[in-house]
């Protein structure tokens, strides 16, 4: 029995749906590992599908053209190494997240979800039912366990595998990106490899979906939990793995180890590729934007060029007579050192008009904020239409401060088809400004050097609804409004223990009364990438009437 075993591994992109096109690049890489001599070829979880599918695998008819398809690549890769791929299986009237590991032109194995998450973006336990701990398969020499993705968090599934003579565990993932999420997986992966004594290959998904990004960042363990692989981050990449039988057991070859990026690099990049994908898997090839001269649309700007190139990014000033000409100079500035296209297109006439037709019912009554987002609000009628003439989708530019607190108009500057910063606070968005100026990599389609002039980091931010308006007539300081948005948000802290913290009770009761009433907005808003664990979809749910409110301050006291 032969003492060496070739592992091929496709770190690549599925479009969801698209299960043809899907199976036809797990038959590339298939080809690849062939030519290179591999035993077996590894896909991800639920590659065959595209992940996460949502409701939609649910549907009979969908599970049954994904088994149809599946059959096909089968008999497709008949004449050379095994294949591994994540699909659905439906068995018994149920319907599982299963791995199939097709050889010889029929699936030879099939490995069931046991461990089926069901918090932050998940929501498995409505899809699929739990499968029972399957064994492992033998593929040439090599007795393989496979826990799918949420398997290998719990020790459970793992030891189970070893108990019952798996020689090494490969683990297939479709895991998103969020920050800090790298190092809780190879701690995770780390302490199964301790538990047991083998090896571990873990293969993600990479690509964008909606609002989450599968970052890749593939690697191998080695027993003691040596690192003897690392795929980059946020790449499609088809790599090679060497193992070879010792007298400990199988080892795994030490093999290409890429760095991976910091917070700040991963954070931008996956705003850059979500985008990139959602454009091209909706098929979408252009973007327009309304381009105020502000910070906000300046880095979303930046993110759309490095997304598609600047050939591909139209900005729009539309000046009111609120604009000023600082806004108009500094707009300009950022399209120009960009290289973008950027129109003018006044709003005066259509805002008079509009005001026109209103005076009857609003004459005798101050004017507010209703005659204000009337400006907003033709901003988004007019970028909207340009958007419909031309076949350019429309992004927005709230940052996530702006969308916990409603400060955006809904129809107005809230309209759009995505939205790349939705879960960047305001105090971060003046920071990946910075880091943008500073840093490009191959990966960025936009140019080098200081795109954002200091005058648009600086400057005080502001609507410009206006004469004289500041955000801060209206909200605290970002900095501490963003510390009190990470503490009800992101920490679910309670009002009590933030004043305990420093921050004034009546402030903090402010924000969380913002919150909750804006979460119609939010209800409505454009998906946006998703950078932390509490991002505004599917990570925090939270109903839109509500008349409940923290009073544990108030009580302590």
């Amino acid at each position: 029995m032969s003492d060496t075993f070739r592992l091929t591994l496709g770190q690549l992109n599925p479009t969801l749906g698209a299960l043809s096109e899907n199976a036809q690049k797990a038959l590339r890489a298939w080809q690849e590992g062939k030519l290179a001599g591999a035993q077996f070829v590894a896909l991800p979880e639920m590659f065959l599908t595209g992940y996460q599918t949502q409701d939609l695998v649910m549907r009979p008819a969908f599970a049954a053209d994904a088994e149809r398809v599946l059959q096909g690549l089968a008999r497709d890769c008949a004449d050379g190494p095994a294949l591994g791929i994540g699909c659905p299986l439906v068995q018994g009237g149920k319907l599982y997240n299963s791995y199939a590991i097709l050889e010889g032109g029929a699936v030879k194995a099939r490995v069931l979800k046991h461990h089926l998450p069901n918090s932050d973006v998940f929501d498995e336990e409505r899809l699929f039912t739990a499968g029972p701990v399957s064994g492992p398969y033998r593929i040439g020499p090599l007795r393989i366990g496979t826990p799918i993705c949420e398997d290998a968090w719990y020790p459970d599934v793992a030891e189970t595998l070893a108990e019952s003579a798996a020689e090494i565990l490969f683990v297939p993932n479709g895991s998103p990106y969020h920050r800090g999420k790298h190092d809780t997986r190879l701690n995770l992966m780390v302490a199964r490899v301790i538990e047991t004594g083998l090896p571990l290959i873990y293969l993600n998904m990479v690509g964008g979906q909606d609002d989450q990004m599968f970052d890749g960042a593939s690697f191998a363990l080695n027993t003691h939990g040596a690192l003897a692989m690392q795929l980059p981050a946020m790449e499609e990449v088809i790599a090679h793995l060497d193992l070879t039988q010792t007298a400990e057991g199988w080892r795994i070859e030490d093999a290409r180890k890429d760095p991976l990026p910091d917070e700040w690099e991963a954070d931008y990049r996956v705003m850059v590729e979500s985008l990139r994908d959602y454009l091209r898997k909706s098929g979408f090839g252009k973007v327009l934007l309304g381009l105020s001269g502000g910070i906000d649309s300046a880095i979303v700007a930046a993110i759309a060029a490095d997304a598609i190139g600047p050939q591909n990014v139209r900005c729009v000033m539309l000046p009111s007579e609120y604009t000023s000409q600082e806004s108009l100079e500094d707009a300009e500035a950022v399209a120009r050192n960009l290289g973008c296209r950027i129109d003018t297109l006044p709003i005066t006439g259509p805002r008079a008009a509009v005001t026109e037709v209103l005076a009857p019912f609003f004459n005798g009554t101050p004017s507010g904020i209703a005659e204000e987002n009337v400006q907003s609000r033709l901003r988004g009628v007019l970028l909207m239409a340009l958007s419909n003439k031309f076949g350019e989708m429309l992004l927005t530019t709230g940052n996530k401060s702006e969308v916990a607190v409603g400060y955006a108009t809904i129809y107005g500057d809230m309209a759009g088809g995505y939205n790349p910063i939705k879960d960047l606070y305001k105090t971060r968005v003046f920071e990946t400004c910075r880091w943008r100026n500073e840093t490009h990599r191959p990966w960025m389609l936009g140019p080098e050097g200081e795109l954002i002039p200091d005058r648009v980091i600086e400057k005080p931010p502001s609507a410009e609804l206006r004469a004289d308006q500041k955000d801060e007539d209206s909200l605290p300081p970002y900095g501490v409004l963003d510390a009190i948005l990470e503490g009800l948000i992101d920490r679910e802290a309670s009002v009590a223990e933030l004043v305990a913290d420093g921050f004034d009770l009546d402030t903090v009761k402010k924000i969380e009364h913002l919150i909750f009433i804006s979460e119609y907005k939010r209800f409505q808003s454009a998906p946006g990438a998703r950078l932390t664990k509490r991002a505004f979809w599917l990570d925090r749910r939270y109903p839109i009437v509500n008349r409940w409110r923290d009073t544990s301050a108030t009580r302590n006291h």
